[in-house]
């Protein structure tokens, strides 16, 4: 493998960046625009239209859907579905973990016919910057998940989850606040690692501008 290769049928992709390193097993279509110095590994697939920032890595069997956008410094652990969605920089997706945007899905129309692309209306996800989504969660179409919030190992997440929130089970259900370095909030909304004490806003936490 060597930098800024790309195979299966992507040769002539010219949003390559010519630092990006792409195993030769993965398939990246010729629309897709791969940022410098991002590597996507084994067997992933990246779609038509999608655009993915620096600094990223995409594990084995990584699918990237059809017009998704990914940030920079985005990690995509083995075996993700990413179905449209956007995500912000330093998001990190766990093994596992399902990113859906069809509310109705349905393998033919009313009529019969095989579904294709103008039958449905896409309502993708969004990841906001610095979330965490736990190994196996899916995340239903429309879903925000907010800044730096950590989505726990297999929940289910059909409502908006706010900044720095904790969730999880199925449904999800918010258990708690989550620092930036990932660490649980104690009652005082107080980090024991960082410090940090956050304030209560209405899209979640926040650190006032006093903080070390």
């Amino acid at each position: 493998m060597t930098e800024a290769t790309v195979f299966q049928g992507a040769v002539e992709a010219s949003g390559v960046h010519r630092d990006a390193v792409i195993h030769d097993t993965a398939e990246i279509h010729h629309t897709a625009h791969i940022g410098a110095r991002t590597r996507i590994w084994h067997q992933a697939q990246v779609g038509d239209g999608v655009r993915i920032g620096e600094d990223c890595v995409l594990g084995k069997g990584v699918y990237v859907g059809s017009a998704a956008t990914i940030g920079d410094r985005v990690k995509i652990q083995n075996g993700c579905g990413i179905f449209g969605a956007r995500l912000e920089d330093e998001v990190m997706l766990a093994p596992g973990v399902y990113l859906l945007e069809d509310r109705t899905p349905r393998a033919v129309t009313p009529h019969g016919t095989p579904k294709g692309r103008d039958d449905w209306t896409r309502q993708p996800v969004t990841v906001r910057q610095g979330a965490t989504i736990g190994a196996s969660a899916v995340v239903a179409p429309g879903v925000t998940i907010g800044r730096y919030a950590l989505v726990a190992i297999s929940s289910a997440i059909h409502r908006d989850v706010p900044d720095h929130a904790l969730v999880a089970g199925n449904p999800a259900r918010q258990v708690g606040w989550v620092c930036r370095c990932g660490e649980h909030l104690n009652e005082a909304l107080t980090c024991p690692t960082c410090r940090l004490t956050y304030l209560t806003q209405p899209q979640g936490l926040s650190v006032p501008p006093t903080n070390p």
